[in-house]
Formats: structure tokens, C-alpha cells, sequence
């Protein structure tokens, strides 16, 4: 591995969630205010993601107050509390940039649905018994 690499390991951290495009989190940012810390949460789809190792970076986008606002987090800032994912969303795109010129109910993403167990039958999912 590379050397330059091997310095950067230890700026990594271990407690972020698998997301990606189309996903919407909740990133816990930590605010100071004179003395005082307090976690400040902004919540919005994920729009995209670059980057690899410590300067990988993710850019979450919603809309305030009829306003869009974007923000770029680093995903290994100590500035983040946590990224919670809200939903998982059912994307075809990388970037999601083309969600800027959109308005209203066009802004809406599908949620991606879950795939239950190979094992699971009706008995375990509440359905009716199979007929002998």
C-alpha cells in the first residue's frame, strides 16, 4: 500500500453507515457557540458523493423554507456527530444534481424497497397456512 495512504488511516472512522444517492440522512453536525457545543441536525436526500479515503466528501440537499440549501460534508470530519439513514431511496443516477431545477412533488424520490429472507414462508410473515 501506499505510504501517503498508511498516514491517512488513522482520520478514518469506523461509524458511517452505508448510503448512497438517493438516500436520505440525517447528519448530526456539531455547532459552537462561544463556549458552548451543541449537535445541530440537517436533514435532506444525498445528491452525491466523491472522493475516496479521508477527503471523501457527500453533499446533502433539502429545501427550507421554499429554499434549496445544499451543504458538503466530509464523511471523516470530526464535525459530524452521526448520519443516520432516514430512508433508502430507488435512484438510477450517481448525481442527483438535476433535482436543483426541480419543484414540488417532482423533487420526490421512490423509496427502494427491501428484500425479505430466501427462507421466509407464509407461517412466519403473518400470511395464511399452505394447504396440505
Amino acid at each position: 500500500m501506499h505510504p501517503f495512504i498508511d498516514t491517512q488511516k488513522e482520520w478514518l472512522r469506523t461509524d458511517v453507515p452505508a448510503f448512497r444517492a438517493g438516500d436520505t440522512l440525517r447528519v448530526n453536525v456539531r455547532v459552537k457557540e462561544g463556549e458552548k457545543e451543541r449537535l445541530q441536525a440537517f436533514e435532506g436526500v444525498c445528491i452525491a458523493r466523491r472522493g475516496s479515503g479521508v477527503s471523501a466528501t457527500f453533499t446533502v440537499r433539502k429545501v427550507s423554507n421554499g429554499v434549496g440549501v445544499e451543504r458538503i460534508f466530509p464523511v471523516h470530519s470530526p464535525m459530524l456527530a452521526d448520519i443516520t439513514v432516514v430512508r433508502r431511496g430507488r435512484v438510477r443516477r450517481a448525481k442527483l444534481y438535476y433535482l436543483r431545477h426541480l419543484t414540488g412533488k417532482a423533487t420526490r424520490i421512490k423509496e427502494k424497497k427491501v428484500r425479505g429472507t430466501a427462507g421466509e414462508t407464509a407461517a412466519t410473515t403473518g400470511g395464511a397456512a399452505p394447504r396440505a
